[in-house]
């Protein structure tokens, strides 16, 4: 069974905001960090954010500082991406992912969900 299952995207206007939710559906057994990924058409699988499984570290992209946030309830076994003030650059397919060590690569992230579109006009 697929571990991680994305959802809340959609098609917003500049200035919008979209919650998106990743959800374990598989065995959840061990500790994860937690990470949020992006892909654009024609452009690799970006970092966007990720949160250790305490909650207590988080990191982020550089671009979406201040406007996203991420977080986690392991009770529900959910991950929550908040994107606040989207901009037409934020769209892409976004990924939530699970991994062993606190970095930023994709390599490291041994599990994915299948993505959710996320569309920003201007």
């Amino acid at each position: 069974q697929v571990p991680l299952v994305e959802s809340g995207g959609g098609l917003v206007q500049t200035g919008d905001s979209l919650r998106l939710s990743c959800l374990a559906s598989g065995r959840t057994d061990g500790t994860y960090v937690m990470g949020w990924f992006r892909q654009a058409p024609g452009k690799e699988r970006d970092f966007v954010a990720r949160i250790n499984w305490r909650g207590s570290n988080t990191a982020y992209l550089d671009s979406v500082k201040g406007r996203f946030t991420i977080s986690r309830d392991n009770a529900k076994n959910t991950v929550w991406l908040q994107m606040n003030s989207l901009k037409p650059e934020d769209t892409a397919v976004y990924y939530c992912a699970a991994g062993r060590r606190w970095v930023r690569t994709t390599a490291e992230y041994n599990y994915w969900g299948q993505g959710t579109q996320v569309t920003v006009s201007s």
